[in-house]
């Protein structure tokens, strides 16, 4: 095990244990069935300040320059 960053604080409060025997399904479906874990947020607030999926890759193109 080990730390676990996050952009939120929380709590975990659900594991995929289908990862335990099949951990590559996390390079195959990462969007649906390879899901690693769930948090349940300790601040709600934090959330407002998450990118959604078009701002982060644009960040990461941004960020590759």
């Amino acid at each position: 095990m080990s730390d676990l960053f996050a952009p939120i604080s929380g709590t975990v409060s659900k594991i995929n244990k289908e990862l335990e025997n099949k951990p590559e399904i996390v390079n195959d479906d990462c969007y649906e069935k390879g899901w690693m874990i769930e948090i349940t947020p300790s601040d709600a607030s934090e959330l407002t300040s998450l990118l959604d999926a078009a701002a982060y890759n644009d960040l990461l193109r941004t960020a590759a320059h």
